[in-house]
């Protein structure tokens, strides 16, 4: 847990760093000119995924410290993986990079407010009396806001540069996020598989359900098929180090950092059998 606690919010900040480089005032116009793609994908992922998440856990009897668990990476917003994969997909990217930009953004309000509610819902009694929604979202701001805003002013200034690294800055961010999963792994090995094994169906179930709710939604409400793959993809696929993040600072326990553990792997497996069912449909 050490290890993790104090990797999370370096690679964290990095990552959210790597998302604003790759942005421009124009991933955030873009919405405004182009609104009803944006809120479909913004509903799914911010209001049904939580819901269904929550849903779940219930349905399964998950015991309490796995079901916040699973609760907190239904609220982390998705990752640049997605954007990555809806490119492979022949998706919308540019809906992609929007989502995964604002509802980052956003993040340090919803997040906190979903894994509280829950927490209090389920009554979940080991949250520390000095850690609070706010302490969580004045964190977040720094390994979240903070980055992402800095990223952005970067590209601003060293265009060209950032635009001709786009590739390896998309992989710097890939690696990070391994990093920290290797690093639950290694310190956890002993227990991994059991913690997988109890987290795994209902992670499953999560990532699939969501990714076919993405996808059925989007079908029947947004403007087309490269639509559909994006928000598809934007449901399923979320921000790992960033539920890690949270986890770690509101638990002293591991178990909570496990269905992340397990989403991670399985959202990989789903999202690349996805990708190649999907990226020839027009």
């Amino acid at each position: 847990m050490e290890i993790v606690t104090k990797i999370a919010p370096i690679c964290l900040a990095i990552i959210m760093l790597a998302l604003g480089l790759g942005l421009t005032t124009q991933d955030f116009t873009r919405v405004i000119k182009q609104p009803k793609d944006f809120l479909i994908g913004l509903i799914c992922q911010l209001i049904l995924l939580p819901i269904i998440a929550f849903i779940l856990i219930k349905a399964f009897n998950t015991p309490l410290e796995l079901a916040l668990g699973v609760m907190i990476i239904a609220a982390a917003p998705g990752g640049v993986t997605s954007n990555v994969l809806t490119k492979f997909a022949n998706g919308d990217v540019a809906l992609s990079i929007s989502l995964t930009a604002i509802i980052s953004l956003i993040s340090i309000i919803t997040v906190p407010f979903i894994v509280f509610r829950s927490a209090e819902i389920l009554q979940v009694p080991y949250i520390s009396k000095d850690i609070s929604m706010l302490s969580i979202s004045l964190k977040m701001v720094f390994v979240v806001t903070i980055p992402v805003i800095l990223g952005m002013i970067i590209r601003k200034f060293a265009t060209n540069f950032i635009v001709s690294k786009t590739l390896i800055i998309q992989r710097i961010s890939i690696i990070l996020f391994v990093v920290v999963f290797a690093a639950i792994w290694i310190e956890e090995w002993d227990n991994i598989a059991s913690f997988i094994a109890q987290a795994g169906v209902i992670t499953l179930t999560l990532n699939l359900a969501m990714m076919l709710v993405g996808y059925y939604v989007a079908k029947f409400l947004a403007s087309g098929v490269a639509q559909r793959k994006c928000i598809s993809l934007e449901c399923g696929l979320q921000n790992g180090t960033l539920a890690v993040f949270v986890s770690s600072q509101i638990f002293d326990n591991i178990v909570y950092m496990v269905p992340t553990a397990a989403y991670a792997l399985i959202m990989f497996v789903t999202s690349i059998i996805f990708v190649l069912k999907v990226r020839k449909i027009s």
